[in-house]
């Protein structure tokens, strides 16, 4: 009896201790509201924070806002009779030209929906911006550059109907987590540089460009030895790196940089393990290499998927809004 009272009160001792050591992240953060929230840097006491409750999910599927309306499944391209569509939110009492974020849901480029990113067009509608959300070929459909196709003439598809849906073509900005981000920096840019775009702005002396882009955890440079021996990766070129070493360097983003390109903001968790810090380390440097402005927020002991615990996500939705606020 003694010796099961013994384990009892140890038992004890080790759950009261892993409770106040789970609980040191989020007081360290209390006492820092202006860093980045510290996190758990193991999956596994991220998952026991979750469970008792230290830490929240965020809600997937919030609500239209009453002060709202939607567009939805609007089609902005047909592929070999495969419907494209994108979703726009916008606020009811707008009487001019809203600035519009265009949101670009992850998913390792092979899963994912654009309604994914639910609780920021919400909130960002809220505050008064127009919002939008895009699908877009996944690999089932297509490995690259099928996506990447989609999320340009996306993008060309807003550039040409702001007076149609109430909102100013000439302040766009992208946002993309993972897979998504990795699209947005790649629309933003301006991957391949289309034709059409050169043909227009020698034309006109001047032509549309996205203002403002945020990278949340997305791969930048994909011929890095991590990089171009990861599977994901190379389902998405369809082919390994020694066959065609070319794709890779065409479907980084890193490559498309020159100081001609937007501002751009960048939030990744230190222990990301799928998508290596070292990649946005690499895209901070190359910024700031050429003069762009950006900001960069390294987001202590967090993996990939952050912004679904919400204490991340809130961080995050303040310092895009600080962000947009002075971008566009």
């Amino acid at each position: 009896m003694k010796i099961i009272k013994r384990i009892l009160f140890g038992l004890l001792i080790l759950l009261v201790l892993g409770g106040m050591l789970l609980s040191v992240p989020r007081l360290w953060s209390a006492l820092h509201p202006e860093n980045p929230p510290v996190g758990y840097h193991y999956i596994l006491p991220g998952y026991l924070a979750l469970g008792i409750g230290l830490e929240k999910l965020i809600n997937m599927e919030p609500e239209l806002p009453a002060e709202a309306e939607a567009y939805k499944d609007i089609e902005y391209k047909n592929i070999n009779g495969k419907s494209l569509q994108l979703d726009i939110y916008r606020p009811k009492n707008a009487v001019k030209p809203l600035p519009l974020i265009v949101f670009i849901h992850g998913g390792s480029w092979s899963h994912g929906k654009r309604s994914d990113y639910l609780v920021y067009l919400m909130s960002f509608v809220k505050r008064g911006y127009m919002t939008a959300t895009v699908s877009y070929r996944l690999l089932k459909d297509g490995p690259y550059p099928a996506c990447v196709e989609d999320i340009t003439d996306a993008v060309q598809w807003f550039y040409k109907n702001g007076e149609k849906y109430g909102y100013d073509a000439g302040r766009i900005g992208l946002v993309g987590g993972s897979a998504g981000a990795h699209l947005a920096l790649l629309a933003a840019y301006e991957w391949k540089k289309p034709q059409a775009l050169v043909d227009s702005a020698s034309a006109s002396g001047s032509r549309p460009r996205i203002k403002a882009v945020v990278d949340i955890y997305g791969p930048i440079d994909l011929t890095t030895e991590y990089a171009k021996n990861q599977p994901l990766v190379i389902n998405l070129i369809s082919h390994p790196y020694r066959e065609t070493p070319w794709l890779y360097k065409e479907a980084s983003p890193i490559n498309y940089l020159d100081k001609g390109d937007p501002p751009t903001m960048i939030l990744h968790g230190t222990s990301d393990d799928l998508v290596p810090i070292v990649q946005s380390d690499m895209l901070k440097n190359k910024l700031d290499s050429l003069g762009i402005p950006n900001i960069y927020y390294r987001v202590p002991g967090w993996p990939h998927a952050m912004d679904v615990v919400q204490r991340v996500n809130e961080f995050s939705q303040v310092k895009m809004l600080d962000f947009f606020s002075k971008y566009l």
